[in-house]
């Protein structure tokens, strides 16, 4: 059966509510730079009134209560969504194996066309030593210079911290 992750950014106190509202959901709740982060997964529609829905295309590791999320947001053109797949089912897996490393999503938008790979970290410096490895320099090297023609437009990252309730 197809898994879904469900987000929705907002304020942290907004988020919250929608959180202590659906106690059922494993809703995790990440602060980021300008705003803050619902995200779960699960298999059914989203909860969320304005939030964005996404096929799981990939998965490895559980998703912890703790730790620092990086989302790589690429857009892909719609011709270019099979080769950017593929990509992917064929990486290296090198990531996996970093140290700190807690868990990969390959997500595919249900609506528009960036699709996002999610990492997550044990800590913000174990992503910077992923991002400083060879292991890093391994699974991104690419013959060509030149930005892949699948991309739609430049990619971006956004990055989150894990918020966990206090007790």
């Amino acid at each position: 059966m197809i898994m879904f992750a469900h987000m929705t950014n907002g304020t942290a106190e907004f988020l919250q509510k929608i959180i202590d509202k659906h106690p059922e959901k494993h809703i995790s709740l990440m602060h980021g730079e300008s705003s803050s982060l619902a995200y779960y997964e699960d298999k059914a529609k989203s909860i969320f009134n304005s939030g964005r829905e996404y096929v799981i295309l990939i998965t490895i590791g559980a998703v912890q209560e703790e730790g620092y999320v990086v989302m790589n947001n690429i857009p892909v053109t719609e011709e270019g969504q099979p080769v950017f797949e593929h990509h992917f089912q064929n990486r290296k897996h090198e990531v996996e194996k970093m140290p700190g490393f807690q868990a990969f999503r390959l997500l595919k938008p249900k609506k528009g066309n960036t699709y996002i790979v999610f990492t997550q970290w044990r800590s913000v410096q174990d992503f910077e030593n992923w991002k400083t490895s060879d292991q890093f320099k391994q699974a991104h090297k690419n013959p060509s210079v030149k930005t892949p023609d699948y991309y739609a437009d430049r990619p971006f990252i956004t990055s989150y911290h894990m918020v966990t309730e206090e007790k």
